[in-house]
């Protein structure tokens, strides 16, 4: 049996986000469950920085672009949040690309767009 990277912290936030979506239902803007979460998270004491820039380098210089994690919740997961109608490989692939440029272990894929919650957890 493999150990599961962050299992505790993760389905606690998966909680969080099912109870968002319970609430809401699907419809609304990415904004809209953003703003939601994040009354989850500070009610329930998890600590979190939204919005975290990252830089981004290549062949050892860093880039004018960057970019912005919706959230990175105790310091190790990142919480890349949508609203769309199906996950896609592609949106891995974002995912996976966000944790390389932070040097994080753990990205939580979450989509409030679907009948029930989905999400995916993306490990580097």
């Amino acid at each position: 049996m493999s150990n599961i990277i962050y299992k505790d912290e993760s389905y606690y936030i998966i909680g969080l986000c099912m109870d968002v979506h319970n609430e809401l239902g699907k419809g609304f803007s990415e904004a809209v469950y953003s703003s939601a979460l994040e009354i989850e998270l500070k009610s329930n004491g998890v600590p979190y920085q939204k919005e975290v820039k990252f830089k981004i380098d290549y062949k050892g210089q860093t880039l004018s672009s960057h970019y912005y994690a919706d959230y990175v919740v105790e310091n190790k997961i990142i919480l890349e949040l949508k609203a769309i109608e199906k996950l896609t490989s592609s949106h891995v692939k974002q995912t996976l690309n966000y944790l390389a440029a932070s040097k994080l272990k753990l990205g939580l894929l979450i989509n409030f767009g679907e009948d029930s919650l989905s999400y995916k957890r993306v490990v580097l």
